[in-house]
C-alpha cells in the first residue's frame, strides 16, 4: 500500500468519524432540544467537510491552507455554543 493511498484512507476514516459524531449529537438534540447539541452537530459536520476538502486537494496545492478556515469556523461555533449555554445558565430565571 502506497503512502498516498494510506493517507487518503485515513482522511476518509476521519471524515466519516466527524459525520458519525455529528449524527450522535443530533440524536441528543432531538431528545432534549438543547441547542448546545445542535451546535456540536453542526461543528462536527463542518470538520467533516473540511477533512473532505483537504483530502481532495493535493498536499502541494496552495489552497490547502485556506480550507482550514472551515475547521476554524467549526471550532468557533463550538466556542459560541458553550459561551451561550454558560451565559444562559448564569442568568436568573424570568430575566430575558
Amino acid at each position: 500500500m502506497s503512502h498516498e493511498t494510506l493517507i487518503g484512507f485515513l482522511s476518509g476514516a476521519v471524515a466519516l468519524s466527524y459525520v458519525i459524531a455529528g449524527v450522535f449529537f443530533l440524536r441528543f438534540w432531538r431528545k432534549t432540544r438543547d441547542s448546545l447539541f445542535l451546535t456540536f452537530a453542526l461543528a462536527f459536520w463542518l470538520c467533516a467537510f473540511n477533512q473532505t476538502i483537504v483530502a481532495a486537494l493535493s498536499s502541494s496545492d496552495e489552497r490547502t491552507g485556506y480550507a482550514y478556515i472551515v475547521r476554524v469556523m467549526g471550532f468557533g461555533l463550538i466556542l459560541l455554543g458553550i459561551l451561550r449555554k454558560n451565559l444562559a445558565a448564569s442568568r436568573p430565571r424570568g430575566v430575558p
